[in-house]
C-alpha cells in the first residue's frame, strides 16, 4: 500500500510539473511576438532546463523568424511619400512598349530589343593571314643571312619555274602544231637538261643544310654536344648524293622528303637550344619555298610524262656503258677469231702449194 500511494502520489506529482511547464512554455511562446528579445533568452533558459519527460515541439518558420529578427518585423509606412505618390500622374512611355517588353533579359534594357553583335565571319581566316604574315616577315632573322638564304633558293625555284614554262610549251606544241616560244624539240632538249641541274642543286642544298650543324658544334652553340650534332652533318649528303642517280621523279620526291625531315630536325635543334630561336623560322620560309618549287616541277613534269621521251638516268647511263663495252669487247673477240681463221687460211693454201711444187719434182 505504502509502495502503491508513493507512487501514484509521485506520478501525480510529476503530471502536475510537466503540466506547469508546458503552460509556461505556451505561455511564452504567446508573448513571443510581442518581446522578442526577452522571448529568445525565455526560450533559451526553458531549453536549458531538463524537460525528459515532454519530448520538444519544433518552433514554425514564421515564429522563428520573428524571435531572431533584431527589431520589429513589420515594415514602417511611410504615410508622407504614401500621400505624394498619390497625386503623382502616371505618364504613358509607349517607345518603351514593345513585345518583348515583360519578358527582357535580366541585364538587358527594359522595353528594348537586344540586338546581336555582328560577328565578324572573317575573323579567323584574318587571324590565319596575320600569323602567315608574321612568320614571313622575319623581322628576328639577320638581314645577312635573310639575304643570302633568298637568294640561296632562287636557282631551285629558277628550275622549277623553268621546268612549268617548257612544259606548257610543248603542251601547247601538242595542240597548236607549234611551240609559244620554243619548238618541241628544242623545249624537250631544255627540259632534259634543266632537271639534272635542279636535282644537283638540291643535292648541294641538302648538303650544305647539314654542314651548318658541323659549324654550330665547332663554335660550341648551346654547349658541346658531339656525335649527336655531327650526325645532322652525315645524314643529310648521305641521302642527298643518292638522288642524283634516280630518275627526274623519284629524285624530286626524295629531295622533298629530306628537306622537310631535316627542317623537322632543325626545329628539333632550336627546341634543344642547339641552334638560335630565329633559325625555325627561317628554315620554315626556305623550306616552303623549295617544297613549293619541286611540287611546281612535279606536277609540270607530269602533264608532259606522256609526250616526251624519257630522259635516261645516271644509272640508265652506266649500264649503257657497261653493254657498250660488253659489246666492244664482243667485236673485238669476233675480229681476233676472224683474223686468226684467216691467218689460218693463208697458211693452209700455203701448204697446198708447197705440197704441189714437191708433186711436180
Amino acid at each position: 500500500m505504502l509502495r502503491s500511494g508513493g507512487a501514484t502520489s509521485l506520478s501525480r506529482a510529476s503530471l502536475r510539473c510537466v503540466s506547469s511547464t508546458s503552460a509556461r512554455t505556451t505561455s511564452s511562446l504567446a508573448h513571443a511576438s510581442a518581446f522578442p528579445k526577452q522571448a529568445s533568452r525565455f526560450i533559451g533558459a526553458q531549453n536549458r532546463a531538463p524537460l525528459a519527460l515532454v519530448p520538444h515541439k519544433p518552433f514554425s518558420t514564421s515564429l522563428q523568424r520573428y524571435v531572431t529578427h533584431p527589431g520589429n518585423p513589420f515594415d514602417k509606412i511611410d504615410k508622407k511619400h504614401e500621400e505624394v505618390v498619390e497625386h503623382e500622374k502616371i505618364e504613358p512611355h509607349p517607345e518603351e512598349v514593345s513585345s518583348t517588353s515583360t519578358v527582357h533579359q535580366v541585364f538587358g534594357e527594359k522595353g528594348v530589343e537586344e540586338q546581336e553583335k555582328d560577328e565578324d565571319m572573317l575573323a579567323g581566316v584574318k587571324a590565319d593571314f596575320k600569323t602567315i604574315k608574321d612568320t614571313f616577315a622575319l623581322d628576328e632573322v639577320p638581314r645577312e643571312a635573310l639575304v643570302i638564304g633568298m637568294a640561296g633558293v632562287l636557282p631551285y625555284l629558277a628550275t622549277s619555274l623553268s621546268t612549268v614554262y617548257l612544259a606548257f610549251d610543248i603542251n601547247h606544241a601538242s595542240e597548236t602544231g607549234s611551240g609559244f616560244l620554243f619548238s618541241p624539240h628544242v623545249a624537250e632538249q631544255l627540259l632534259h637538261i634543266i632537271e639534272p641541274l635542279q636535282v644537283g642543286y638540291g643535292a648541294v642544298i641538302l648538303s650544305f643544310l647539314g654542314a651548318i650543324h658541323w659549324g654550330l658544334e665547332w663554335a660550341k652553340y648551346g654547349g658541346v654536344h658531339g656525335y649527336p650534332r655531327y650526325a645532322y652533318g652525315v645524314i643529310a649528303p648521305a641521302v642527298a648524293w643518292p638522288t642524283i642517280l634516280l630518275p627526274i621523279e623519284y629524285a624530286l620526291i626524295s629531295q622533298f622528303c629530306a628537306f622537310t625531315f631535316l627542317y623537322f630536325a632543325d626545329a628539333r635543334a632550336v627546341v634543344r637550344g642547339w641552334a638560335p630561336h630565329w633559325y625555325s623560322t627561317y628554315r620554315f620560309v626556305l623550306t616552303f619555298i623549295v617544297g613549293a618549287s619541286i611540287v611546281a616541277s612535279l606536277i609540270g613534269r607530269g602533264q608532259i610524262a606522256d609526250q616526251i621521251n624519257k630522259l635516261p638516268s645516271p644509272a640508265d647511263r652506266v649500264k649503257a656503258l657497261r653493254d657498250m663495252q660488253l659489246d666492244a669487247m664482243e667485236a673485238e673477240e669476233r675480229e681476233k677469231m676472224a683474223r686468226i681463221a684467216a691467218e689460218d687460211e693463208e697458211g693452209g693454201d700455203d701448204d697446198e702449194e708447197e705440197d704441189g711444187d714437191d708433186e711436180e719434182e
